[in-house]
């Protein structure tokens, strides 16, 4: 039987060793790479890296295959968070239970510092492949998409609209818009990465796009009842402000409990698109139940 926490378990411990070269704790390091650790290394879920070494090993793959990609993703996203937390932006002193970068440090560090681990991400990722592996091309391909991904057509182009949403009803087609950006788009992307680089077919991809487009969404319409109902501890954040910042979300507009049906449908509907694969995609099935089973 596929124990789910043990996998994950697994898979943060080599995520979290390869970030850790990265960036290696040392003492004498400057001011803007202690806030970059401080930030990187808080723990979180790990969620897109592990999807994207899930997806590689689903369609045949092998976790070096992919561990580049997968830890710039993390960087990435940690990025995100730093910039999400700024009192130009969400004005956040609490994220993944520990002070957020710039109450731990400053604004401006905090703005460099996300800002050098966007940078550093590109540059891990371009340089897996002066490596020799003759994946040029796939390497090429991939970083082409997480660039979109995370950029003015993806995911900051979701935070500027849902910055501009507060205070606004949304429809649940605008709402789903912004979070296939804000959310989705680098989901999408850690699932992409993992299956051109573990040698999936045209097939494949095509499937697994189905199947990353629902658990993107499914995971922010979570995120969203866990912002109702979470426990703070387990979160490691405030709960409730969804409702103070007046931001359209799932529950608000749907209702608690049609956004726990609705989350359930997306799952069921990316558990479909991956019934022609085989058992190595395992990992992949539990992640999506997981995705809505969560508490944090």
């Amino acid at each position: 039987m596929f124990e789910l926490e043990s996998y994950l378990e697994t898979k943060r411990d080599q995520i979290n060793i390869f970030l850790d070269k990265i960036l290696p704790d040392a003492t004498n390091d400057s001011r803007l790479v202690k806030a970059m650790r401080y930030s990187l290394m808080a723990g979180g879920k790990r969620l897109r890296p592990i999807l994207c070494l899930a997806t590689a090993e689903g369609v045949g793959g092998q976790v070096e295959d992919v561990l580049e990609a997968a830890c710039a993703l993390e960087m990435i996203h940690t990025y995100s968070l730093i910039h999400d937390d700024l009192p130009a932006m969400d004005d956040d002193d609490l994220r993944r239970g520990k002070p957020t970068c710039h109450i731990a440090f400053d604004e401006a560090t905090a703005i460099l510092a996300g800002d050098a681990l966007l940078t550093l991400a590109f540059q891990m990722l371009s340089a897996a492949e002066i490596k020799g592996d003759n994946q040029g091309s796939q390497w090429l391909t991939v970083i082409h998409r997480i660039a979109h991904a995370a950029g003015f057509r993806g995911m900051v182009e979701g935070q500027m609209s849902d910055i501009a949403s507060e205070d606004k009803v949304l429809s649940l087609d605008e709402l789903e818009k912004l979070h296939s950006l804000k959310t989705g788009a680098l989901i999408e992307a850690s699932i992409y990465s993992g299956a051109i680089l573990g040698g999936g077919s045209s097939e494949q991809i095509q499937q697994l796009g189905v199947y990353a487009k629902n658990i993107g969404l499914a995971f922010q319409v979570k995120d969203d009842i866990l912002n109702v109902e979470g426990d703070p501890k387990l979160l490691g954040k405030a709960i409730g402000t969804d409702k103070l910042r007046k931001k359209s979300t799932y529950p608000s507009i749907m209702g608690l409990e049609k956004s726990k049906l609705f989350a359930t449908e997306l799952v069921n509907k990316a558990l479909l698109a991956l019934e022609s694969f085989d058992n190595r995609s395992g990992p992949l099935r539990a992640i999506a139940n997981y995705i809505v089973q969560r508490k944090r």
